[in-house]
């Protein structure tokens, strides 16, 4: 399974971007996938998750400015950024928990990091 992220890059205060993840591989079935982030010198923290069901959760510091969403045919995730803040700088990672077979339990995989930077 890998999960393959793209859509970082350099942004102006205010501005936005998008940020995809796409899963490819053998999945049976996914959890769950989220966005998470780790920005200098601290640790990685939870951006956003969605279910398959479609419920997300967002940490507090994006909502009302991120919002995420997946399109299940394509096991792809995204990350719409919008308002963005200086803060907001750092290596953002996807993750999903999901089962590559039903007979195993599901596991957490992860995508390498994409880097936003937010900065005039």
């Amino acid at each position: 399974v890998q999960l393959q992220a793209s859509g970082g890059g350099l942004v102006q205060p205010g501005g936005s971007l998008r940020l995809s993840c796409a899963a490819s591989g053998s999945i049976f079935r996914i959890n769950y996938m989220g966005w998470y982030r780790q920005g200098p010198g601290e640790q990685r923290e939870l951006v956003a998750r969605i279910v398959t069901g479609g419920s997300t959760i967002y940490a507090d510091s994006v909502k009302g400015r991120f919002t995420i969403s997946r399109d299940s045919a394509k096991n792809t995730m995204y990350l719409e950024m919008n308002s963005l803040k200086p803060e907001d700088t750092a290596v953002y990672y996807c993750g999903a928990n999901l089962f590559t077979m039903a007979t195993a339990p599901s596991r957490p995989y992860w995508g390498q990091g994409t880097l936003v930077t937010v900065s005039s």
